[in-house]
């Protein structure tokens, strides 16, 4: 059976992850090596240990995620297994480039914690907000944002699964649209506690920031097809792959979409590859004939391997 390799974003950390597969294999000792020489800092302690605190910083969290996933697919590849394509949620799409061979671990990684810290900066603390909307569909989320916006910036960031949308932007905005939400027949309207409004126009600034980054980069046509975040698009070129990620940053994450393109070309098998099973969550919500499975642990990677 073919088999769709998807690759985690932020929200999946834990202190504590990845330290036994690093204890359990070598190519995942290995990747924790690399990381911690190309970022000049121990990594590899803050994933196995914490701080909590240190480990949920945006331009920690994203490596460290980032880190423990390469890590768990380096050690499927080297029990043989392969993958009929590869996609990631958001911070998880350089994960996946990584698994395609189109990117370098050591450059991914660097780019990330980048990429982490501008997304920080683009939006000073307390400005921004995001919310999950649940029970709702996105035609009807897109209209209360475009009421709600006056003047300022929200709208859907995560289109995670059906009747489970994020929504992102300026805190008076979002709160604006969350109030309509819920007075429209939303089930729920979650504030999520983040540090920055991710995937919306505010980001801009750290879209341009890490754009001439990601043009210094080497990037290569990936071995495996990649679905992107931006399009749902079948990518099997670098420099379409390279434009993706520049994107994403202030465009949305269509993961119910990106989930359903690999649906099409008959792939009902994904395995969720890194911290967490928040992917595995949101793919049966999506296609429930699915078979998923996470792989994150050595124990996982023995049950699946």
């Amino acid at each position: 059976m073919s088999n769709a390799f998807v690759f985690p974003g932020q929200g999946s950390q834990f202190a504590g992850m990845g330290r036994d597969l690093a204890e359990s294999y070598p190519e995942a000792r290995e990747t924790f090596e690399v990381a911690d020489r190309a970022l000049g800092l121990a990594l590899s302690e803050l994933c196995f240990a914490g701080p909590e605190e240190q480990l949920l910083l945006t331009e920690n969290t994203q490596p460290a995620i980032l880190t423990v996933s390469v890590a768990a697919w380096r050690v499927l590849k080297r029990k043989g297994v392969r993958a009929a394509f590869v996609a990631g949620h958001s911070l998880g799409e350089y994960s996946a480039l990584v698994a395609a061979e189109a990117l370098d671990f050591a450059d991914a990684v660097r780019l990330v914690q980048q990429r982490g810290r501008y997304m920080q900066e683009a939006v000073p603390v307390g400005r921004g907000a995001m919310a999950a909307v649940l029970g709702m569909e996105l035609e009807a989320i897109q209209g209360i944002c475009r009421e709600a916006a006056q003047g300022g910036v929200v709208s859907p960031a995560n289109l995670n699964a059906p009747g489970q949308i994020v929504i992102a932007g300026d805190v008076e905005a979002v709160d604006r649209a969350s109030e309509l939400a819920r007075r429209r027949g939303a089930r729920r309207v979650l504030p999520l506690p983040v540090s920055a409004p991710f995937h919306c126009a505010l980001m801009q600034p750290a879209q341009d920031r890490l754009a001439l980054l990601l043009e210094q980069t080497p990037f290569r046509d990936p071995s495996v097809p990649l679905v992107n975040n931006l399009e749902a698009r079948v990518i099997r070129d670098g420099e379409e792959a390279r434009r993706g990620l520049v994107g994403q940053v202030t465009g949305a994450v269509r993961w119910t979409d990106c989930v359903r393109r690999i649906v099409q070309h008959s792939v009902l098998s994904f395995v969720e590859v890194g911290p967490g099973r928040v992917l595995s969550g949101l793919i049966r919500k999506i296609e429930p004939t699915a078979e998923v499975v996470s792989v994150g642990t050595s124990q996982q990677v023995e049950a699946y391997g």
